[in-house]
């Protein structure tokens, strides 16, 4: 059992550094492998993790306690699990969760309410501040109706041609809060 358990702990820690030299190389050749259909637990990583984890755990049950094999087999197998099951939900899930892209079209700027930060005259360019999710994006801007608008006036997007945002002056209807 011995052989077993170091065997499972020196594979677990030679796939945890090559997955840290070549793990790109290793998931773009492997990629989509491991999907397996409404079994997302089955990530190569909580795998290998596990399998390290019921190498090491076997090997310092065996050597440091007087159990029997059958039991300490149990219980590295209870730890191994109990340690996947941790690292799914405290590493691998908010890590998907956490993906998130910040990009954005300029065909979604239409209709998107903005703050100019560099004046916008009535013939010429400014600059307009958008909100897109978390984050700011800074547009060059043209009047939409060839009238000068201020910095820190609140502009909403009507057009957007050759790269550039046409905006008006946004006005609140009555009643209406910021």
């Amino acid at each position: 059992m011995q052989t077993l358990y170091l065997g499972c702990l020196v594979l677990g820690i030679l796939f945890a550094v090559v997955s840290v030299v070549i793990g790109d190389l290793i998931g773009s050749a492997l990629d989509g492998i491991f999907h397996m259909p409404s079994f997302d637990f089955f990530n190569p990583s909580i795998v290998a993790g596990a399998v390290t984890v019921f190498g090491g755990a076997g090997v310092l049950l065996n050597r440091y306690s007087g159990l029997e094999d059958g039991i300490i087999l149990a219980l590295a197998l209870l730890i191994s699990a109990f340690m996947g099951v941790l690292m799914h939900l405290l590493v691998v899930r908010p890590m998907r969760n956490s993906e998130m892209s910040n990009g954005f079209s300029m065909s979604e700027l239409p209709g998107r309410i903005g703050e100019v930060t560099v004046p916008v005259p009535a013939a010429g360019y400014g600059e307009i501040m958008v909100k897109f999710g978390a984050g700011n994006s800074l547009h060059t801007a043209a009047s939409f109706e060839e009238q000068a608008l201020p910095a820190g006036s609140k502009v909403v997007v009507v057009d957007v041609r050759e790269g550039v945002a046409l905006v008006s002056e946004f006005e609140k209807r009555r009643g209406e809060d910021s």
